[in-house]
């Protein structure tokens, strides 16, 4: 693998990607705002709590769209284009057939299962709960499709484009999603017009994977049972990651809300959405290093992938370090001007939630090693126990100690990944503490900002680079 066609690779993979985080900081700055203004604190508190249930659906592909994606990468890192297109196919057909079973079964649970006997709305009619959420749960399944499609891109080496088209189509959706609820219309709507959105989005990106990587096939030729076998352990246990996510995002977000009702939600919210803009720049880094982790072990090129992982952690901790600073410095004032004076600064609740986000930063880049090569059964079971542990907590800290307590209690799924996580990836890049600890202080001259933006500006020529 050429050295300087890797590193402008990497070089785009963070622009695209940075572009792609920018893109949610955008809609989250924006829809605040927008539903402030044109809904009532109540009817907004609710819409939050009820987009939170939608996401346990996340879990539905099995963790085969990312397992397969990183499979596709280490296959490709071989040149082995046919068992990438035997996983592809096999995984494609899988997805699709569970998804399916999953809308049917979640529909009919959905419609036959009295409202209130999951969450209490005040704002909401019983007919409007039960219509969004079908329509949010819609938007969340056919996002597992457009994840395997996005490691179309990834596997043959172009994942900044296919990262810069996924943040294109998002930003549609969201503004599609607007439309609505500018025009004075409810929650349906919205949750109508975004799911629509998004299937038409999932089209669209199939049909430009079919042209831009045309040995891509959706076909079932080549799929096969025992590929799909093979696949399925690691596939498993990734299943813990989108429900360890939405147990950390939208698992806390209830249990503030049923501890502390819908005000107290867009307060802990608001808040924490300000501090996750450096969580959104730690995981640029991880989706970065992601692809050359896996192609680099995939050809086993041990030596890179030790590099590489050295790298992305440094990388991750100085962009903590320099972004929780500036949340600290401006933050407060920013959450009232953001939110028109509605929701009530407090340093001290951001404080406590930008800790956090540091430890996250200790782990979560050392953990794109283990995730990228397909070895995170471990790890997942530590995430799915810290997370879950931490809303069990977060629910009880709230309602005996209020919402400085529930702030607080996140951290605690953050210690516990750190006691596994670095020491698996150094085993794995057969690395030791004292040349990782060593790394951290030494910054290579091909990743300062001025090289990189000297290697963009390169005409491109070298075998294996390529362009957005």
């Amino acid at each position: 693998m050429d050295s300087a066609a890797r590193q402008k690779r990497m070089a785009l993979g963070f622009l695209s990607n940075w572009v792609s985080r920018l893109a949610g900081t955008v809609i989250q700055l924006i829809q605040v705002p927008v539903f402030l203004h044109f809904w009532s604190l109540p009817l907004y508190g609710e819409w939050i709590a009820i987009n939170a249930i939608p996401a346990y659906l996340s879990f539905s592909n099995i963790g085969f769209g990312t397992v397969a994606g990183n499979e596709m990468t280490m296959l490709m890192g071989r040149d082995d284009r046919a068992g990438a297109l035997r996983v592809f196919q096999s995984c494609w057909w899988l997805i699709l057939l569970v998804c399916a079973l999953t809308m049917v079964a979640f529909g009919v649970a959905l419609f036959t299962v009295p409202v209130s006997l999951w969450n209490r709305f005040n704002v909401l009619s019983d007919s409007d709960a039960r219509w969004i959420l079908f329509a949010l749960g819609m938007a969340v399944l056919f996002g597992q499709l457009e994840q395997l499609l996005g490691s179309v891109y990834t596997c043959v080496g172009r994942y900044p484009y296919g990262t810069f088209v996924k943040s294109i189509l998002s930003l549609c959706a969201f503004a599609a999603m607007m439309v609505p609820v500018v025009l004075g219309r409810g929650p349906r709507a919205a949750a109508d017009v975004f799911a629509a959105a998004n299937i038409v989005g999932t089209v669209v990106l199939g049909l430009m994977t079919r042209k831009d990587v045309p040995w891509i096939e959706f076909g079932w030729r080549h799929a096969c049972w025992p590929e799909i076998r093979r696949l399925t352990r690691p596939a498993f246990a990734f299943m813990a990651f989108p429900i360890g996510n939405a147990l950390n995002l939208q698992g806390t977000v209830l249990a503030v809300s049923y501890a502390l009702g819908p005000v107290a939600v867009v307060i802990f919210a608001t808040a924490r959405t300000i501090s996750r803009v450096a969580l959104q720049m730690v995981q640029l880094v991880n989706q970065t290093f992601w692809p050359e982790l896996g192609a680099a072990f995939g050809a086993g090129n041990i030596a890179l992938v030790r590099s590489l992982h050295r790298r992305a952690c440094q990388m991750a901790v100085i962009i903590a370090l320099g972004l929780i600073a500036v949340m600290m410095t401006i933050g407060p004032w920013f959450l009232v001007h953001w939110t028109s004076h509605k929701v009530p600064p407090s340093r001290e609740l951001l404080l406590l939630l930008v800790v956090s986000v540091l430890f996250y930063a200790g782990w979560s880049t050392s953990s794109t090693l283990l995730t990228a090569i397909n070895r995170h059964q471990t790890l997942a079971a530590y995430y799915l126990f810290g997370t879950g542990v931490t809303v069990v907590v977060t629910y009880f800290a709230a309602r005996y100690s209020g919402l400085h307590a529930a702030a607080a209690s996140l951290i605690l799924s953050e210690l516990i990944m750190n006691t596994y996580v670095l020491p698996a990836s150094l085993k794995v890049a057969h690395d030791t503490w004292g040349g990782f600890v060593a790394a951290m202080f030494r910054y290579p001259r091909s990743l300062r900002p001025a090289e990189l933006w000297r290697r963009l500006r390169e005409t491109p020529g070298q075998p294996g680079e390529m362009e957005i």
